[in-house]
């Protein structure tokens, strides 16, 4: 029997995939391409958009047209949403962002009998945090270690917390049980990762703060630790104090800020606002000299002035962020910021998403020429462009002449800025 995976989304979905993948081949099912023919199909799919629903339905059509005969399982936080959608696209089993072991069980039962399934939990009921292998089949690498699920933030634009469910926290015995593991495997980075990891451990006994799980990790696992996105709440001079402390600490964080318009952010819904912003910069810099500093950033929310723009832009090249992601806002249907007034034409978010990006562009094209002459620790993964490529600690993607070097760490020294990061030439 063979089975093949298609990942749409966030971290959170790759690496749930890739859990998938190892139960499975912990069964000895063989593990195909999603371009070859295969017994079943496994489509893990993201709603965080309208734009991620439609690129949902046309995968899915895509392989049902394809593979008329093979048996195609659909889970993930669209069918977790409409479930009716999907078998009218005609999936064979669907489940949702749950029960994973669970629906691999159904798709194998499928692949014998023929027979369709359906197993959909309500999400907002969950209180249970889902165990699952953490690691990967790729190289070892580098690995995520999914430690929160759920959140509680409820802004107006997402729809994530009706398809995930309330927080939900990997105890943190279990969590650096799994961290000593993959250093034994092998990987030389562990990314923690998980929906809102911010607000790991509101639901454990004594509500222990994220900074208790990161320092039980670092003390357990001597290996690079890199977080995930980040709440800028989060991160204040406690935080910064105590990550400061262990050098495998990766310098590089995800500041989610989505608008640099205080009166934006409010229609958003967000906790913060943009002087709480610069705050968890501005100590993000003082702890960690040189950190980068990256975030996502929407333009063309519903009643978002020229005024309200160019006021978020100018916010950010403030911060003098390292690398920022561009999102015109997409609708989404069943969030409150779907039924707000003055919703922005398409052709307007789309040119103002164009010269965000213009305008960021230049952050980052600093942010890698203030590189040239350090020496930087660079995990390399994999040959490209005729070098060497991996990623330094604040993950800017290093080229260097070498072979072998795969899954190994050495100091580059920086030459220059070169594609997509910077070249070097190793000490």
């Amino acid at each position: 029997m063979r089975v093949s995976f298609y990942t749409l989304g966030c971290k959170v979905n790759q690496y749930e995939t890739q859990a998938m993948e190892h139960i499975l081949s912990q069964m000895g099912i063989e593990l195909g391409d999603f371009e070859d023919a295969c017994d079943a199909y496994i489509i893990n799919t993201c709603t965080v958009t309208a734009m991620a629903d439609k690129k949902n339905r046309n995968i899915i059509r895509r392989c049902r047209k394809r593979n008329p005969d093979a048996i195609v399982g659909v889970c993930g936080c669209y069918s977790q949403l409409d479930p009716e959608a999907v078998e009218a696209l005609g999936a064979d089993v669907i489940s949702g962002s749950g029960g994973r072991e669970e629906f691999l069980q159904l798709m194998l039962q499928a692949v014998r009998t023929r027979e369709k399934a359906r197993s959909v939990d309500k999400a907002l009921a969950r209180r249970d945090f889902e165990r699952l292998p953490a690691g990967g089949l790729s190289a070892r690498t580098r690995a995520m270690l999914k430690v929160q699920d759920g959140c509680c933030n409820f802004c107006s634009y997402c729809i994530i917390p009706y398809a995930r469910g309330p927080v939900r926290s990997l105890p943190l015995e279990e969590a650096v049980a799994q961290a000593k593991a993959l250093c034994a495997e092998g990987y030389r980075e562990i990314v923690i990762t998980g929906i809102e990891i911010a607000s790991w451990g509101r639901d454990l006994p004594g509500k222990p703060k994220l900074t208790a799980l990161l320092q039980a990790l670092c003390e357990a696992a001597p290996v690079r630790l890199r977080l995930g996105s980040l709440e800028p709440r989060i991160v204040d001079e406690e935080f910064c104090e105590i990550l400061s402390r262990y050098p495998q600490v990766c310098p590089q964080f995800h500041l989610s800020l989505q608008s640099g318009s205080d009166t934006v952010l409010k229609r958003m819904n967000r906790k913060y606002d943009s002087a709480r912003y610069f705050e968890s910069v501005r100590l993000l810099r003082e702890y960690f000299p040189g950190c980068a500093v990256t975030t996502d950033l929407i333009v063309g929310f519903p009643g978002e002035s020229e005024e309200e723009f160019e006021e978020s832009l100018a916010f950010v090249e403030k911060c003098g962020l390292s690398q920022v992601h561009v999102f015109p806002y997409s609708r989404r249907p069943g969030t409150p910021a779907d039924r707000l007034p003055d919703q922005i034409l398409r052709q307007e978010k789309e040119r103002r998403s164009a010269a965000a990006i213009e305008r960021t562009a230049k952050l980052a094209e600093d942010y890698r020429q203030a590189m040239v002459g350090t020496v930087q620790q660079v995990l390399f993964e994999q040959p490209e462009k005729g070098l060497f490529a991996g990623h330094a600690m604040n993950y800017v993607k290093v080229y260097a002449s070498g072979e072998d070097l795969q899954n190994e760490i050495r100091k580059v020294k920086i030459t220059e800025v070169f594609a997509d990061g910077v070249k070097g030439e190793i000490i």
